[in-house]
């Protein structure tokens, strides 16, 4: 069967996608974006808006739905939705930019804040299968530590757009030389940059242990199940023998159900006093600060949910607490509830969670620990916030065990590792049925369990202080240096036309 011009096109945007997607943890070939990203350059090269809309589109697509599947199990509205968003933001930063000269300059600006878009808005962003998670493990991660990780997606465009160039450089254009080597030269650079970035300083060590309960994934939330996940986890921390100053559970383990009014209890259930009691003489048996993660119905609003980690000191005493701040849409938090009920109640969380205001940090014996619980560790801005107020290591408890796949856990790790480089800190990952992690500054994984065992990781980490570049900047100077380059790829096509304009005039003149 012979394949038209159009579906060739067709099949070319959905393979560019599919490549950005192969970069996405867990498949995480690192290489692959470069090639996309040219790809779809060559794609939307001196196309009308509508087409570079429509086949930006297409690519993101690919890109975006397969690297997001695990959304299937719990939400098929919401995985098509988050598809849209990004499709969308994608395919505007194509029509922004100029369809012939500039375009790669427009477009590494422009690619960049559609990236920062979808990670922000809409309710909060969505910052799954992002350009940068595929690069934790390329040669490129370090770059985050000048900027943090949307100077990476910057960088990687840049690539991407230089190979596009090269393409041109092999027809004959000779106004792409000067695209490849400007974008390489950016991006040594930043290498090097990199490689002199501070990364802070050591001012101390712990000795530390993260307890893995396991169990199956894909596992729902039940009163008989809370009580068995709690005993599993109690049954992994037990594991945990000599010297140990912190204790790390995961995000959700201790989760009770509410007091019952009749005073009856049922044995197959957990409650809050009997968590307490089990906490107090865990902490104090180890011997160590331990921080468990709390799920439970607000004392204050029946209606809603908490979810928070506390500090427990060796000698039983609650020192301090961390309520989660960022919350998943759809996951623990129904944006537009009124409207949507009526329609998905049913498969949509009955109670929102309260999200805490207070400090991403816990003030303990063992040193001033950074916390970001589970998701919001996808947010460049709760490590960095929590660095910023002192924190000398970093803590992600998280729960991955209600997912389908090991999308999320893959590309959470990768994530983390971004984290860990950005800050200058070690970041400890802890989770119910895997994967947690010891990472270290420079991103790389010290050690992981394996998904549905049950472990404990033991390990000697560094406290540390001292801010790195990233730190200390934020987003806000790439935001406004990929804002200038958007907006400059129209001015180079009005310089051009204009020198060409110039060059035909001179020529009419001399030929009278």
């Amino acid at each position: 069967m012979r394949i038209s011009a159009h579906q060739q096109t067709a099949l070319g945007a959905v393979a560019a996608g599919l490549l950005l997607a192969a970069s996405v943890p867990p498949w995480g070939w690192w290489p692959a974006a470069f090639v996309g990203i040219a790809l779809l350059d060559q794609l939307i090269a001196g196309q009308p808006a509508v087409v570079r809309f429509r086949r930006t589109v297409l690519a993101t697509a690919a890109w975006s739905l397969p690297a997001t599947l695990w959304m299937l199990d719990l939400t098929l509205p919401g995985w098509v939705f988050a598809g849209l968003i990004h499709t969308a933001f994608f395919g505007l930063a194509a029509v922004v930019v100029p369809a012939g000269s500039g375009r790669r300059m427009g477009l590494v600006g422009s690619l960049t804040l559609a990236e920062f878009a979808r990670w922000s808005m809409p309710f909060g962003g969505v910052p799954l299968a992002t350009i940068p998670m595929g690069q934790a493990n390329g040669p490129l991660a370090p770059i985050v530590r000048i900027a943090g990780p949307l100077l990476l997606v910057f960088i990687v465009v840049t690539v991407g757009m230089s190979l596009s160039a090269l393409v041109d450089v092999q027809r004959g254009n000779r106004w792409a030389i000067r695209e490849v080597v400007t974008g390489s030269g950016v991006v040594l650079l930043m290498l090097l940059l990199s490689s002199i970035a501070p990364t802070g300083h050591v001012v101390g060590d712990l000795d530390l242990a993260v307890v893995q309960g396991g169990g199956p994934q894909r596992t729902r939330a039940s009163p008989t199940g809370a009580s068995i996940v709690f005993a599993n986890q109690m049954a992994a921390s037990r594991l945990v023998n000599g010297p140990v100053d912190l204790v790390l559970w995961p995000e959700n383990v201790v989760n009770p159900a509410p007091m019952p009014t009749s005073g009856n209890r049922r044995s197959d259930r957990l409650y809050p006093d009997e968590a307490d009691m089990a906490l107090t003489a865990e902490a104090q048996r180890l011997g160590a600060v331990l921080v468990p993660g709390w799920f439970h119905r607000s004392p204050s609003d029946p209606k809603a949910n908490v979810n928070y980690s506390t500090a427990i000191e060796s000698d039983g005493t609650v020192v301090d607490r961390y309520d989660k701040v960022r919350i998943v849409p759809f996951g623990e938090f129904v944006p537009l509830r009124r409207i949507l009920d009526p329609i998905a109640g049913d498969i949509l969380p009955s109670r929102d969670l309260l999200p805490g205001t207070g400090d991403a940090v816990l003030d303990t014996s063992a040193g001033r620990l950074g916390i970001s619980i589970s998701w919001e560790v996808f947010f460049e801005h709760r490590t960095r916030d929590a660095t910023l107020d002192g924190a000398q290591i970093l803590l992600n408890p998280t729960n991955g065990a209600s997912y389908w796949l090991t999308q999320v856990q893959t590309q959470q790790v990768a994530t983390s590792r971004l984290r860990a480089l950005e800050t200058g800190r070690w970041l400890i990952q802890a989770a119910p049925t895997g994967f947690s992690t010891i990472i270290n500054p420079n991103g790389n994984l010290v050690a992981r369990t394996n998904v549905g065992e049950q472990a404990v990781l033991r390990g000697t980490v560094e406290l540390r202080e001292g801010l790195t570049w990233a730190t200390r900047l934020g987003p806000v100077p790439i935001l406004i240096l990929s804002t200038l380059l958007a907006l400059a790829g129209h001015t180079i096509v009005l310089w051009r036309t204009h020198d060409q304009a110039r060059i035909y005039r001179r020529s009419r003149d001399a030929t009278g």
